[in-house]
């Protein structure tokens, strides 16, 4: 076994609009877990945390890379070693960009490979999957890029599509929290056939424009959703000014991120992504509050495996 993992986890964007719980993207904003197998006699702490969630996160058995770490040893039989758990964050926690996902996948690829990889990716996803409860961020922490999931019976279906390149993702990130509970609680135990309908059709056209060649100005009406959205706008204070201003300065098309509160937008370039990202950041200031925009990049190889002193990449896929 090694003395040291370290891996590498992308952030993601969930639904992208009317793809609920289905649809997801990786985003180049990453957090590092690090297992370093403990000296006899070592007194540092088991689990230490940089960055987000520094003075928050459990330092127990309840941390989510902890818990997603022993599922693998648990899955192959093999008890824990003496481990120094370490977590770099910087994905915001809570925002709905994923954190937890890229938790729980830096745990599972960490423990998988440190034992050797005796796990493939359906199984780490099905343990994942326990941990998270639904596949939307888990499939593109792990494959990246633009992905496709569900589940069903406590199994993954999945497929990884290529994004076209012409696009630039922009997100605004508010200062507040939004758990996903909360916002899951805000929903319907039933929607319309008409509404349903309207988000099966945005969402299948919304993959064709995303993955082939189209003008980008139709993304904004397939990014329209009836499912989720609605009835989540309550929890984040001014969202329809803040979709209708990300519109105004040229958004491409504008989403709630995951579960928000944090909001999703495509840009054509890099210029226009970064006024989308302060036309929304003005709306939020305006409302009393704080915020930040982030122009990233899609990240297109998931959760990637470091090893030696340069640390550097090889694929986190199994053999």
């Amino acid at each position: 076994m090694p003395r040291r993992v370290r891996v590498r986890v992308p952030a993601s964007t969930a639904n992208l609009g009317p793809g609920f719980d289905v649809l997801g993207l990786a985003l180049a904003l990453y957090n590092e877990v690090e297992l370093v197998a403990l000296s006899l006699g070592d007194s540092s702490p088991a689990i230490q945390v940089e960055g987000e969630g520094a003075e928050t996160l459990p330092r127990d058995e309840r941390n989510v890379v902890y818990r997603a770490i022993q599922r693998v040893f648990d899955a192959v039989g093999q008890p824990s070693p003496p481990l120094r758990i370490s977590l770099l964050n910087r994905i915001p926690l809570a925002r709905g960009l994923g954190s937890s996902a890229a938790a729980v996948i830096g745990g599972l690829v960490a423990a998988n490979t440190w034992l050797g990889r005796p796990l493939d990716e359906p199984a780490l996803l099905s343990l994942g999957l326990g941990l998270e409860g639904h596949p939307d961020n888990l499939v593109p922490a792990l494959k990246g890029d633009l992905c496709i999931a569900r589940s069903y019976q406590g199994k993954v279906r999945y497929r990884k599509l290529t994004m076209r390149r012409d696009l630039v993702p922009v997100v605004c990130i508010p200062n507040f929290e939004l758990s996903t509970a909360s916002a899951r609680a805000q929903l319907p135990s039933s929607i319309s056939l008409e509404d349903t309908v309207f988000n099966v059709g945005n969402a299948l056209l919304l993959l064709a424009g995303l993955t082939g060649p189209g003008k980008r100005e139709k993304l904004l009406e397939l990014m329209e959703d009836r499912v989720h959205q609605p009835y989540r706008q309550s929890l984040i204070p001014g969202m329809a000014d803040v979709f209708a201003a990300a519109t105004k300065a040229g958004a491409a098309g504008v989403a709630l991120s995951g579960a928000g509160p944090s909001i999703f937008a495509f840009a054509a370039s890099r210029r226009v992504a970064h006024s989308v990202g302060s036309a929304m950041g003005k709306v939020f200031a305006q409302r009393g509050i704080k915020n930040h925009a982030r122009v990233l990049a899609v990240d297109r190889a998931g959760a990637r495996v470091f090893k030696g002193s340069s640390f550097k990449a090889v694929s986190a896929g199994v053999r």
